[in-house]
């Protein structure tokens, strides 16, 4: 088949990017004749099974659902423009399409922008949700809301992550119909576990080759200096948390920042955004690192060599596919127990060992109990802590992975 993968954004640092880059990798090594529209300025960097890549030109503009900086674009909240801005730069998307066309599915991520992106290419269509797009822009936004239902009525499929994401979608835009539930996926021959001492060599070799960012000026590329600083802090046997994601308040690292005042343990607090000073602030005085962003190449041997991941979020989420991609390493996720991330801490309790599965998550918000958690985790012996990371990477083998879910899309795309 002829595929298109509509991405407004890039193609790597957020759950939505990975997810458009993974699926268009799956598809293209499944045989399709596929091209990824994305901006990403470099999608030559990734591995896309030879999928065709194609950079629509949209005027300068990017409506995003959180504010961070784009080198070379305007950036607006996707509510605070003008009906006429979105319907332009929807219609600047779908002519590249058209140009590149004719496809047999065109697939697009977010309901807004990707509904109305799809509908105006005038092609086959499923459209891929993500969340993001409900909770911080269209939510109590009746007009967003209207025309992103608007949108989803001729829709091939309509994907959610989670049952959590399929309500959400409900109470946002109202009944939908053709709704599938299938969770993102986790590479799991790239996400693997290793032994600590090749994991930590493995961290050291990428951060080493990082490009440089003298004073940390692009918030996007990793701190100057971390392999150096990496070795320092991660030498010795002390246990080792890691979280990693966007740095804002709605991720709760205020909230295991607090947790980890009462566990004795280090951490490395990995990403980037407008909460960083906040929190190196609350972070003062403890032994914890943080490195900026990451790619998957960092972060695959940094989740094999720690000990437990925390995904603190205190805001909706769709999924949690860090929580995912830490079990593929065999690092066990301890997750908030809300929305699609409860979801996930379910899917992994099935597969803990017997009186464990009270370790997958914590009441969110509450660093009590997560200090609990982490606690429970590093106080295992070692051959209990051995049998729980075997359980979080079978569980994820079962439940997430790519090649499953990219069958899974198409499949609900393709009426017989």
């Amino acid at each position: 088949m002829r595929l298109a993968v509509w991405h407004g954004y890039l193609l790597e640092g957020t759950g939505s990017n990975v997810f458009a880059r993974e699926l268009t990798r799956q598809w293209s090594v499944a045989g399709h004749d596929v091209t990824v529209f994305s901006q990403d300025p470099r999608p030559e960097r990734f591995d896309l099974g030879g999928a065709a890549t194609v950079r629509p030109d949209v005027g300068g503009l990017l409506p995003t659902f959180i504010i961070d900086d784009y080198e070379g674009y305007r950036v607006e909240l996707v509510q605070n423009l003008s009906r006429a801005e979105l319907d332009g730069w929807a219609a600047a998307n779908a002519a590249a399409i058209r140009e590149h066309g004719p496809f047999d599915l065109v697939s697009a991520d977010h309901v807004v922008m990707g509904g109305p992106v799809a509908v105006a290419s005038g092609m086959p269509y499923t459209v891929i949700v993500h969340g993001s797009e409900l909770e911080y822009s269209m939510r109590g936004n009746d007009d967003l809301s209207a025309w992103g239902g608007e949108t989803l009525h001729d829709a091939r499929a309509v994907i959610v992550g989670s049952e959590h994401i399929r309500t959400a979608l409900t109470e946002v835009v109202g009944p939908v119909d053709n709704v599938h539930a299938v969770p993102p996926g986790v590479d799991v021959e790239l996400w693997v576990p290793q032994p600590r001492e090749q994991a930590l060599a493995g961290l050291l070799e990428e951060a080493r080759n990082d490009p440089a960012n003298p004073g940390n000026r692009n918030e996007r590329l990793p701190d100057e200096g971390n392999a150096e600083r990496l070795e320092a802090f991660l030498a010795g046997d002390q246990p080792t948390v890691v979280y990693f994601g966007k740095l804002i308040e709605n991720k709760g690292v205020q909230v295991l920042l607090a947790a980890l005042r009462e566990v004795d343990a280090r951490a490395v607090i990995v990403g980037f955004g407008p909460d960083r000073p906040k929190f190196e602030q609350q972070a003062e005085g403890m032994p914890v690192l943080f490195t900026g962003p990451f790619e998957h190449r960092h972060l695959v041997h940094l989740l094999a060599f720690a000990d437990v991941s925390v995904v603190p979020s205190i805001f909706p989420e769709a999924f949690g596919m860090v929580a995912a991609e830490s079990a593929a390493a065999g690092c066990p996720p301890i997750v908030a127990r809300h929305s699609g991330l409860a979801e996930v801490a379910a899917g992994l309790e099935q597969d803990y060992p017997d009186g464990m599965g009270q370790l997958a998550g914590f009441t969110s918000g509450d660093s009590a109990d997560l200090a609990e958690r982490i606690g429970e985790v590093l106080s295992l012996p070692d051959d209990r802590r051995a049998e729980l990371r075997e359980a979080v990477r079978r569980a994820c083998v079962e439940r997430w992975s790519w090649s499953s879910v990219a069958r899974r899309i198409l499949a609900a795309s393709t009426p017989e």
